[in-house]
């Protein structure tokens, strides 16, 4: 049997209070058959998600029951272990017709419309909103009652029918305008006062390409400085800082395998941000869907995810590709 050896780094990951990743952190990297595979040290559940799933869980362990309003986290590997504990997702459908029981709020939030129908129907919620979408939630709807007196009008740069989106525009009785591109922009009204704001999951590159191609259609109208926009990044620094560390990820791997949840809008950006730099980067969902043939010659695997991608399931990744290594080579 070829000799195989295994190289593994642990530390404890921590987040300080600006959202930045301190220096001790989770890291490990298996070493096999002339194979190194390591999984990307800043990828995994962002603190948000991290929050919602352990209020869950404490209830869960508590209780054996729980109701979840929409998926607690777009990965479907996740949810199903929660749901295997007694987690229960229902839709926004489902709610008025729940009484007198406990429903999780996700770290994405809720529109206002959420709460009403909670108090209504004597639901007790246990809210786990984000602490940065909550003060943006605040933010926005402050800002919505500036705009009632001046005829202005809120702009959230984001994906329209997510559900963060969902409450962000709640904040403004729905009022708000959604924008995702430049097309999008048609729907704004340039001869009132703006103020953008963006969907905290987005990426830096995009909001600034966004509030560059409302500065030009001001410009264009004649409006050159720019009194009447007021542009907010309101991206979370945790999840746009993955970005471009997972470029630099990239770039030090020949193959890049991207673990992340279909539904999962982060994961779409991240893994994108991936593949520009290393155009072989393999999106899958679950350790089942790995092709082997895709690390055929590579010396160097990485492996990495969304801030929706739990560590647990990118090393079962890690773990299948270090197995067919062993099987191969024995």
């Amino acid at each position: 049997m070829q000799e195989k050896r295994e190289i593994i780094w642990e530390a404890i990951h921590s987040i300080n209070s600006s959202g930045q990743l301190s220096h001790d952190c989770h890291f490990k990297m298996f070493t096999f058959a002339g194979m190194n595979i390591t999984i990307d040290n800043q990828s995994g559940f962002c603190f948000g998600v991290v929050y919602a799933i352990q209020m869950a869980e404490d209830e869960l362990n508590e209780n054996g029951k729980l109701y979840c309003l929409g998926d607690i986290v777009h990965n479907n590997m996740e949810v199903e272990r929660l749901q295997k504990k007694g987690l229960v997702i229902i839709q926004h459908q489902d709610l008025e017709n729940l009484r007198d029981c406990k429903v999780l709020i996700r770290a994405h939030g809720e529109p206002p419309s959420t709460y009403e129908i909670a108090l209504r129907n004597n639901i007790q919620l246990i809210d786990a909103s984000c602490p940065v979408v909550l003060k943006l939630q605040n933010r926005i709807r402050e800002g919505y009652e500036e705009t009632t007196e001046n005829n202005g009008q809120i702009v959230i740069y984001g994906l329209e029918g997510h559900a963060e989106v969902n409450g962000l525009k709640g904040q403004t009785q729905g009022n708000a305008v959604v924008v995702m591109n430049e097309k999008d922009l048609d729907a704004i009204d340039f001869s009132r006062p703006i103020k953008l704001y963006t969907q905290t999951t987005k990426s830096t590159s995009g909001f600034l390409a966004i509030k560059k191609a409302i500065e030009e259609r001001l410009h264009a109208r004649g409006n050159h400085e720019l009194l009447s926009f007021e542009a907010n990044d309101t991206l979370c620094r945790q999840v746009s800082n993955r970005e471009p560390q997972l470029e630099k990820f990239a770039a030090l791997h020949d193959v890049i395998i991207f673990v992340g949840g279909r539904k999962s809008s982060n994961a779409k950006i991240l893994f994108e941000a991936c593949h520009k730099i290393n155009h072989n980067t393999h999106f899958i969902s679950t350790p089942e869907e790995l092709d082997f043939t895709l690390l055929e010659g590579a010396e160097n695997v990485g492996i990495c995810g969304a801030t929706s991608t739990p560590m647990w399931l990118m090393e079962l990744v890690a773990d299948r590709i270090k197995q067919q290594s062993i099987s191969l080579h024995a």
